[in-house]
């Protein structure tokens, strides 16, 4: 199918969300690439997520990606830096000529009411109140945060509250306030639910 959604969230970034519908040929035919995951949902989710990321930087060398020690994808050259995010059927890419950023898609499922607690303080459940889909917003951002951040294993509940979340026509704007070890920092992200995921993306 077409883009879901494709934004230009800043000058100097590109964000974009695909629903996959086509079969894992599509996605090597044009990207040149085979998986070598076992499942073949993981396998489209890796070709799926390669090809968008082509998709917004059509000038991209797949040979000039790495992986940290931490399993991280990134560009060799710091040429710019992207996060990839799945949650199938959707992808997303968020790529940022000038400082690191995260991106997250999630589904809208019930049963993260049951694990809420595992990334919410109390008072970020009140700002959520208890719907799914705020819920699902805020683990997006927490992951998106996550990350952005690059570094290893945060608390989401301590090291990374969200304190605002406020909705528009358009966009979900949040604000939280990272803070692990040396690293003290404010986070904005925009987001958004949709009909059945919500994403979310530091910017």
């Amino acid at each position: 199918m077409p883009i879901y959604k494709e934004l230009n969230l800043s000058p100097h970034s590109k964000t974009a969300i695909w629903k996959v519908e086509e079969h894992e040929n599509f996605f090597s035919d044009q990207t040149g690439l085979i998986s070598n995951k076992k499942k073949e949902v993981k396998r489209l989710e890796h070709l799926a997520g390669r090809f968008l990321l082509k998709y917004l930087l059509p000038q991209l060398e797949f040979n000039n990606i790495g992986i940290s020690e931490l399993g991280k994808p990134f560009m060799k050259d710091n040429s710019f830096h992207f996060s990839i995010t799945h949650s199938f059927p959707y992808i997303g890419v968020a790529i940022d000529f000038e400082k690191e950023i995260g991106i997250d898609v999630q589904t809208i499922q019930e049963r993260i009411h049951r694990i809420q607690y595992k990334f919410l303080s109390e008072q970020e459940q009140l700002i959520t109140e208890n719907k799914t889909d705020k819920i699902t917003l805020a683990w997006a951002a927490k992951e998106a945060a996550f990350k952005r951040y690059g570094l290893g294993s945060v608390d989401f509940i301590q090291h990374m509250p969200i304190t605002e979340m406020q909705f528009s026509e358009d966009f979900a704007t949040l604000k939280m306030a990272f803070s692990k070890d040396a690293a003290v920092f404010d986070i904005n992200l925009l987001g958004g639910i949709e009909n059945d995921f919500a994403w979310s993306v530091t910017v």
